[in-house]
C-alpha cells in the first residue's frame, strides 16, 4: 500500500470518527440555543414554585396563558421575517389600525357581522398591510428596518388622523361574546372565578400552521435559504420577491388577528394600545434562538421565548417589583441571554474552523 493511500485512509477514518462523535452539552446548546431558554424557563418555574407554590396554581397558569396569546401571534410573524433575513417593527401599528378600523366598521356599518367574518377580515386586512411592507422592501431594495419604521409611522398616522382617537368602550355583542367564551372555569379559594377563554387556542393553532409552513413546504426552505445567503438562494432558483411578500404578508395577517383578539379580550378598542411592545416581542424571538441576521430559528424556540418573557414578567409582578423596574430587569435579562448565545456561537465556529 502506498503512502498516499495510507494518508487517504487516515483522513477517511478521522472524518468517520468525527461524524460518530457525540456533541457535548456546550456544543448542543450552541447549536440549539432554544434549549438554553427552555432550561432557563424550567429552572425559573421550579425555583419560584418552591418559594411560592401559588405560582403553579391554575389561576396563575391561566393568567399567563391568556397573556401569551397576543405576544405569541406577533412573535410567530416576527420569526418568519427574521428567518428570511429581515426585521419588522410595524406589526403593532398594523394590529392597531386593523383592530380599531374593523371595530368601528362593525359598530357603525355592519352590527350583525358574524364573528367568524370579523376574524377573516382582520386577517385579510393585516395581510394586505403586511404585503405593502414586503413589496416596498423588495421593490425599493431598502433595509427592512428603515421601511417598517416608515410604515409604522404611516399606519399609525392614518389611524389617528383619519379613523379615530376615541376609545370605543362599547363593543359589538358578538365580539364581547368571543372574548368571554369559556373553555373552562376555575374557582379560587376566595370565591373568584378565573376563565380560560376559547381564543387561547388561536396561539397554538397559529404555531402549528407556522411549523407546517417551515418544515413541510418549499416556501419554508426558501425562507431559510434567503435568510442564510440571498445570493446563493437566488442562484438555487428561489424567488426572492415571493419570499419577501409572503413573510411580511404572513406577519401582517397574524398581527391583524392579534389585534382583534386583543380588543375582544379587553372588551374595548383603544387606538393607542400596543405601542412600545415591539422590542419585547423581537426579544422573545431572539431568546428563542433566531438570529437577527437570518437563516436560523424554530417555532418551538419562538414559543419558548414567548413563554420565558411571559413567565419573567409574571414573576416580577408576583415578587412585588414595581413596574418601573420591570423593564430594567427584563432588559438586563435579555442582554445577558444574548451575550451568552453570541459567545457560545463564536466558540462553536472557532472550534469548527480548527
Amino acid at each position: 500500500m502506498t503512502q498516499s493511500s495510507l494518508d487517504t485512509a487516515d483522513t477517511t477514518e478521522t472524518a468517520e470518527a468525527a461524524a460518530r462523535r457525540r456533541p457535548g452539552i456546550a456544543e448542543t446548546f450552541a447549536r440549539r440555543p432554544e434549549l438554553v431558554s427552555l432550561c432557563l424557563l424550567i429552572a425559573i418555574c421550579v425555583t419560584v414554585a418552591v418559594i411560592n407554590p401559588a405560582f403553579l396554581s391554575p389561576t396563575s397558569l391561566i393568567d399567563m396563558g391568556r397573556a401569551s396569546v397576543v405576544t405569541g401571534l406577533f412573535a410567530l410573524g416576527v420569526f418568519a421575517i427574521l428567518a428570511a433575513g429581515g426585521i419588522d417593527v410595524s406589526f403593532t401599528a398594523i394590529a392597531a389600525l386593523t383592530m380599531y378600523s374593523l371595530t368601528l366598521f362593525v359598530l357603525k356599518v355592519a352590527p350583525g357581522l358574524p364573528m367568524a367574518a370579523i376574524l377573516v377580515i382582520a386577517v385579510l386586512g393585516g395581510t394586505m398591510l403586511g404585503a405593502v411592507n414586503g413589496w416596498l422592501v423588495h421593490g425599493l431594495k431598502v433595509a427592512a428596518l428603515i421601511v417598517t419604521i416608515g410604515t409604522q409611522y404611516l399606519f399609525r398616522g392614518i389611524l389617528l388622523a383619519f379613523v379615530g382617537t376615541v376609545w370605543l368602550m362599547e363593543l359589538p355583542p358578538q365580539m364581547v361574546a368571543f372574548g368571554k367564551a369559556s373553555m373552562f372555569d376555575v374557582t379560587t379559594a376566595n370565591g373568584a372565578t378565573v376563565t380560560l377563554p376559547w381564543y387561547f387556542l388561536v396561539f397554538p393553532a397559529a404555531a402549528l400552521l407556522t411549523w407546517v409552513i417551515f418544515n413541510r413546504t418549499l416556501m419554508g426552505r426558501a425562507i431559510f435559504a434567503t435568510g442564510g445567503n440571498p445570493e446563493v438562494a437566488a442562484r438555487l432558483g428561489y424567488d426572492q420577491r415571493r419570499v419577501h411578500l409572503f413573510v411580511f404578508a404572513f406577519a401582517g395577517g397574524l398581527a391583524g388577528l392579534a389585534g382583534i383578539v386583543h380588543v375582544c379580550a379587553n372588551r374595548m378598542a383603544n387606538p393607542f394600545d400596543l405601542v412600545g411592545t415591539e422590542i419585547g416581542v423581537i426579544a422573545a424571538v431572539v431568546l428563542g434562538g433566531a438570529r437577527i441576521t437570518g437563516g436560523t430559528g424554530s417555532v418551538l424556540g419562538t414559543v419558548t421565548g414567548v413563554l420565558l418573557i411571559t413567565v419573567v414578567n409574571n414573576v416580577l409582578v408576583l415578587v412585588g417589583i414595581p413596574s418601573t423596574w420591570q423593564r430594567v430587569v427584563v432588559g438586563a435579562f435579555i442582554l445577558l441571554a444574548a451575550a451568552f448565545f453570541v459567545t457560545r456561537r463564536r466558540k462553536l465556529q472557532s472550534r469548527t474552523r480548527k
